[in-house]
């Protein structure tokens, strides 16, 4: 399920992003409750998602676990599509902004501890990578993201406009690294067959059915032969799942390829 930020009023949802405009606070009423505000609402619908996923949030399910009703959110917070926009904004404020590898000159390095932290951030809130990058949020901490990776990309010195390619390029990287990540973490639980009983189920229908599999796929069958490659050592790569194993060796090698592909396009440039 694909989500698109930006779809409340403008002029509302980025008063919101930035607090420019603060709803009054609600006026106490009989019994203990808590007094509402933007953030708390934020926070329980952030935690929401975490825990139940995109498809489980609503206004009303955000008020049951402030224990409020939804119409009493809406002084705070206009709607859903308001709410998701502050929701996604909020939980970036978890990225760093500063990375002492690049203050001491080392871009790559940089890059790499930045990478690192924002696949580790999308595994964390899975739900953000259903909100399409195609029109962006605009909040604060949405902007501090971009802005710290186009700082650590302007070290590379490699011109403004390979350096907003490179945004481009890196960010869905990262989105597809982290999904890839994330489906494996889940694949278990929404099918309710462990990695190791559908591998072993369809792999003997796959050689029954098709004998002819290594004379078909040569490319893909000479690549397996060649064995599978075995976790690092000294990494606890044992107690990871191998799916999950497997697409975070993905992502360090193709990060690799990519890093090294930015010191070539450095090296030519000069």
């Amino acid at each position: 399920m694909v989500v698109f930020a930006g779809q409340g009023d403008p002029r509302r949802s980025l008063s919101l992003l930035w607090r420019a405009d603060t709803p009054p606070p609600a006026r106490g009423g009989p019994g203990p409750k808590p007094r509402l505000s933007v953030d708390a609402i934020v926070a329980a619908a952030v935690a929401l998602a975490d825990e139940e996923g995109m498809a489980a949030l609503s206004m009303r399910a955000v008020g049951d676990r402030l224990g409020r009703t939804a119409m009493a959110l809406y002084t705070y917070v206009p709607g859903k599509s308001e709410l998701l926009d502050l929701m996604y904004d909020a939980v970036h404020a978890e990225l760093p902004t500063a990375y002492p590898e690049s203050e001491s000159g080392d871009w790559r390095a940089a890059l790499t501890a930045w990478a690192g932290e924002v696949l580790e951030f999308y595994v964390r809130h899975p739900w953000v990578l259903q909100v399409s990058q195609a029109r962006p949020v605009l909040g604060p901490h949405e902007y501090a993201g971009l802005d710290t990776l186009v700082t650590l990309l302007r070290a590379t010195g490699l011109p403004a406009g390979v350096v907003r390619r490179l945004v481009g390029t890196l960010f869905p990287y990262l989105r597809g690294s982290a999904q890839a990540v994330a489906d494996a973490r889940l694949a278990a639980a929404a099918t309710g067959s462990s990695d190791e009983e559908w591998w072993a189920a369809r792999s003997a229908a796959l050689l029954e059915l098709v004998p002819d599999f290594a004379e078909r796929f040569p490319a893909v069958s000479g690549l397996e032969a060649e064995g599978p490659v075995e976790p690092r050592p000294g990494e606890g790569a044992e107690a990871v799942p191998y799916p999950e194993r497997e697409a975070r060796e993905t992502f360090r090698v193709g990060l690799g390829v990519l890093l090294d592909g930015i010191e070539a396009a450095r090296v030519g440039r000069t």
